[in-house]
């Protein structure tokens, strides 16, 4: 995976780039503030953006709003001191696909990684645990009606709750990965979402299915 650090701190981007190397991850370049992180990201195309949200001359969120605009492919994690609930809300809300604070360990930081090559998204359980609150409190209201998911979006989203990829969630349903796609644009259109991480919470908040069901 290629991998582009953005962050102010030089010492602490020194640090974060030892041990990606050292899990083979590729690092293609890294940058200390916002505009450097959307021009970087443009020239580069990284398969991931490692994204403060506090930095000069364009902040973190507003830097990845501008990279998922012309990069929608890119996945973009925020890697931040903020445990602001406001800041994680809008990054997900804007396309980051994971939220890591900077005490995390380093073996649950590379595992959390990893993880987004199999469709997982990286953020920690409490994390995950405030956005399903924060969705949960706007989602049953925003949802209209006839906007709700089929049974199949529901059965194919839960699949993807538990960190399927397309290609496995294919496999499971015994359909292609272009109609899990198909199915997948759908559900964010009618969730009125980003991405899928984003759209995960929001059906749950809306209690469109439980996370712990087995079914």
């Amino acid at each position: 995976m290629r991998v582009l650090v953005a962050d102010d701190h030089s010492l602490f981007r020194d640090g974060i780039i030892s041990l990606l190397e050292a899990a083979n991850f590729e690092v293609v370049g890294q940058v200390g503030d916002g505009e450097a992180a959307v021009e970087a990201a443009l020239r580069l195309r990284p398969d991931l953006v490692l994204l403060d949200i506090t930095m000069p001359k364009m902040s973190g969120l507003e830097a990845l709003r501008q990279i998922k605009a012309k990069l929608p492919e890119t996945q973009v994690v925020m890697l931040t001191v903020s445990d602001d609930d406001a800041n994680l809300f809008e990054a997900v809300e804007a396309g980051a696909i994971g939220y890591l604070l900077k005490d995390l360990n380093a073996d649950d930081f590379l595992r959390m990684l990893d993880g987004l090559q199999r469709g997982e998204a990286a953020i920690s359980r409490r994390m995950a645990a405030r956005l399903m609150r924060g969705f949960a409190a706007s989602s049953r209201q925003q949802i209209e009606p006839e906007k709700r998911l089929t049974q199949r979006e529901i059965e194919l989203l839960q699949l993807v709750a538990r960190g399927m990829s397309n290609k496995a969630v294919a496999q499971a349903l015994s359909i292609s990965e272009n109609t899990v796609k198909y199915h997948l644009r759908n559900i964010l259109q009618k969730l009125g979402v980003q991405n899928r991480t984003e759209a995960v919470f929001r059906a749950i908040g809306a209690g469109l299915f439980d996370p712990d069901s087995p079914d």
